[in-house]
């Protein structure tokens, strides 16, 4: 079984470079068109993963402005849940509690 881990090992590389390069945006890809990687990729994989695609500093998520507010302290949150439950209450017209 040992003997075939090599293969299975280089299977799963090829597998990710390709979905890695289908799902890559555009202006992530660099040196070649998406079409020439996708013919690279079976035969050499790890060159689309050092030469292909653009590796630069991951997205960041920006904070909200002001300081963390939990959600039983946030007024803008308490307001929503008062709103969907106003919603659900004139959906329900019989005025039954179900949950």
């Amino acid at each position: 079984m040992l003997r075939y881990f090599p293969y299975l090992l280089m299977l799963a590389l090829v597998i990710y470079a390709f979905i890695d390069c289908l799902s890559a945006p555009a202006e992530e890809i660099r040196g070649l068109p998406r079409a020439v990687w996708l013919l690279i990729i079976p035969f050499f994989p790890l060159g689309w993963l050092v030469a292909g695609k653009w590796q630069g500093a991951p997205a960041t998520i920006s904070a909200p402005a002001g300081p963390w507010i939990p959600p039983d302290d946030n007024p803008e949150f308490l307001k929503s849940l008062g709103e969907a439950q106003t919603r659900r209450r004139d959906q329900d017209p019989g005025g039954t509690d179900t949950p």
